[in-house]
């Protein structure tokens, strides 16, 4: 289906949002009427920019307060649309929308609202266009759309029809199958946004916090479903106010809201795009610095060992157990290090991972290849976190592994007979996002890697909150958590952390510590009220306080956690997970946050 979006959705100037959902793929727009008032451009060199960008006008808006008036109100309405008429001429529009009236002098009285609606079709379908009348959710007295159907249905006017909202209709939680009810050819234009779902006045919500399908808690795929089955043939517009798309970049905007009609139409049976190649794990986490020696002691001390050097660029392959790590000194144009660049991901085909990305929009990652480097594809996620597809030490693929060739393993501080391995693999990875992406991140790790999104939850930081989202895959192989950070800044205030997971956390963290690698530590408070609330046996408590070990447990099982200190803007933490325990520790949070704070501040 054609793919439209209005211009209030996006932040700047009409010409430059016009520019941005041109350059994403767009096929149309709806001209929000403040966008052009606020223009230099005049109607007609709106048009023939529309033109040159490829986009058609599909819908001017919005027409408020018409409806169910006194008659010299009426009259003065009806001049209104008339100069509103002109201009859509100009600008080559042929839809107008009309919104249900919210004025406090329109009558409840749908004979009146059907009459004078049958008027301004009569005055339209002389100027060639046409009327589609919406429903809005704060209506003085229409406020569902089956209302406003009726109300159209009764007018009778071939240049009449409704505009469908799946906010309007959703958020008052109107059941969208009376839309099979709608002759197709009826419903002139269909308008969708999502939003979280809030207990607040329905204007302040829609006016602020709407945003695109996917991204909150509405079944929008199941309302287009609907509206698709009673013969709707029209474009899949997107109509979002939102205070935080309004100050980002409109390009990157425009992107994830093409993005999201993208997997709202797989959601809804509507398109068949290469299915998502979901990762079972991760095969690398990257970490670039122009010096990798701290990084190289705490990675000596966590009980990695060099394990390769690459045949062409400046990595080193740090391994243990399954977990592996890549030290990059290869920094220019990159981050600032120490610092998480790129996450590899096992893939069950790194060749359709690749095609899903690029349908889904990713931007594809350039890559200097030497003749014998194994082909490694990557995209960038919207926080520049570039992801590698990859299936390692498998026949029947070149793994990139072999690209590294060995060396002498670095010694490692500790005693004869320790265990080879304390760490099995990467539990999680931990990245903070920019604050205008943190919705574009989830949206992006489901649609690009088909990972399952979790509720978003806000966690106390001594300087704010910090609102924090996982996205993982079904069975837990791959865990990633994306957070937005309280306080404001550039890259360099973005934290990130690499979780890796042990079988024995005490003995892992007494190891770590005799290797000379310091523990955040952790207030004594804090264990007064582990014992309080779950009654462990002393011995149990006294080796989780002194190593600085988080306790976590619900119906499913028990998680423990304890971390390093930052290193730039990266820090490690160490998990152990028993029975089947799936979150984070999410209620250790605020107590490992003031602890990092403390640290940092040398308290």
């Amino acid at each position: 289906m054609r793919k439209s979006i209005a211009t209030v959705s996006l932040s700047g100037p009409l010409s430059e949002k016009l520019t941005a959902i041109a350059t994403a793929g767009f096929d149309g727009v709806e001209i929000f009427e403040n966008d052009l008032l606020s223009s230099p451009l005049s109607p007609e060199e709106v048009r023939l920019r529309c033109a040159d960008l490829g986009l058609s006008i599909d819908l001017y808006q919005p027409f408020r307060d018409f409806e169910a008036v006194p008659a010299d109100v009426l009259a003065r309405n009806l001049r209104r649309a008339e100069r509103k008429f002109a201009v859509m001429e100009r600008l080559g529009a042929d839809l107008l929308l009309v919104c249900s009236s919210v004025a406090p002098e329109s009558a409840d009285d749908d004979d009146l609202a059907a009459g004078q609606l049958r008027l301004l079709a009569d005055r339209a379908e002389l100027h060639g266009i046409r009327i589609a009348y919406e429903a809005l959710a704060w209506g003085r007295h229409v406020r569902t759309y089956d209302h406003a159907w009726r109300i159209v249905e009764q007018a009778d006017h071939p240049a009449l029809g409704t505009c469908l909202d799946s906010f309007h209709i959703l958020s008052r939680g109107s059941d969208p199958k009376g839309i099979a009810d709608i002759p197709g050819e009826k419903i002139f234009f269909l308008q969708l946004a999502d939003a979280p779902l809030m207990a607040m006045d329905i204007l302040q919500w829609s006016r602020h916090h709407r945003c695109f399908p996917g991204q909150g808690g509405f079944d929008v795929a199941a309302l287009v479903t609907a509206v698709v089955q009673a013969g709707y043939r029209g474009p899949l517009s997107l109509e979002v106010f939102n205070d935080v798309f309004r100050q980002a970049d409109a390009s990157s905007t425009a992107v994830d809201a093409l993005r999201s009609l993208l997997l709202l139409e797989e959601s809804a049976g509507l398109s068949a795009p290469p299915a998502p190649a979901v990762p079972s794990g991760f095969a690398f986490a990257e970490l670039t610095a122009a010096d990798t020696e701290p990084l190289r002691a705490v990675l000596g001390a966590l009980g990695f060992a060099r394990a390769g050097r690459h045949m062409s660029k400046p990595v080193e392959l740090w391994e243990q157990g399954e977990a592996r790590i890549l030290l990059n000194t290869g920094v220019s144009g990159r981050r600032p290090g120490p610092a998480l660049a790129a996450i590899g991901v096992e893939t069950p085909d790194p060749d359709r991972a690749a095609r899903r990305a690029e349908g889904m929009l990713a931007p594809v990652v350039p890559r200097r290849r030497a003749p014998r480097d194994a082909p490694l594809d990557a995209v960038a996620a919207p926080d520049g976190t570039e992801l590698f597809f990859c299936r390692t030490a498998r026949p029947d693929h070149s793994s990139w592994t072999g690209d590294f060739t060995a060396v002498p393993s670095l010694a490692l501080p500790g005693g004869p007979g320790e265990p080879a391995a304390i760490i099995r693999r990467i539990d999680h990875i931990a990245l903070t996002q920019p604050w205008h992406q943190f919705d574009e991140a989830a949206l992006f790790h489901r649609g690009v890697l088909g990972l399952e999104v979790d509720d978003s939850l806000d966690l106390a930081d001594p300087y704010g909150l910090v609102r924090s989202r996982a996205v993982a895959s079904p069975g837990g192989g791959v865990r990633i958590v994306l957070n937005i950070a309280p306080a404001p800044g550039g890259e360099e205030t973005r934290l990130q952390h690499i979780a890796l997971a042990t079988d024995d956390i005490v003995g892992a963290a007494r190891r770590i510590r005799e290797r000379g690698l310091g523990l955040l530590p952790i207030p004594a408070n804090y264990y007064d009220d582990v014992a309080a609330r779950y009654e462990p046996a002393p011995q149990d408590l006294a080796a989780l306080a002194e190593l600085g070990i988080l306790y976590d447990r619900d119906e499913n099982g028990e998680f423990f956690h304890c971390y390093t200190a930052t290193i730039g803007r990266l820090f490690f933490e160490l998990v152990q997970r028993t029975g089947g325990y799936r979150g984070y520790g999410a209620q250790n949070a605020a107590v490992r946050l003031a602890a990092q704070h403390a640290h940092q501040q040398g308290v």
